[in-house]
């Protein structure tokens, strides 16, 4: 997710306590993205709707962490 702020990503693992929030909804994207994934390689089977429903969540929360990180960037000037 986002990879393009794979380096402001790991500066906001370093301050953890600071930043949990962005964290969990870090973990929750990446827990979903897996979920996909394995319904996509046959390995779990679950309706279209269910699918195109964790597909939302998915986006839903990769719009919130880039507005974190877009945030956490200027306010760090990084």
């Amino acid at each position: 997710m986002l990879h393009e702020y794979r380096d402001i990503i790991t500066h906001m693992k370093e301050n953890h306590e600071a930043n949990s929030h962005f964290l969990r909804i870090f973990d929750k994207h990446n827990a979903l993205d897996d979920e996909i994934s394995k319904v996509e390689r046959g390995e779990l089977v679950l309706t279209d709707k269910e699918v195109e429903e964790l597909k939302k969540k998915k986006l839903l929360l990769k719009d919130e962490a880039y507005g974190i990180l877009v945030a956490y960037k200027k306010e760090h000037a990084l």
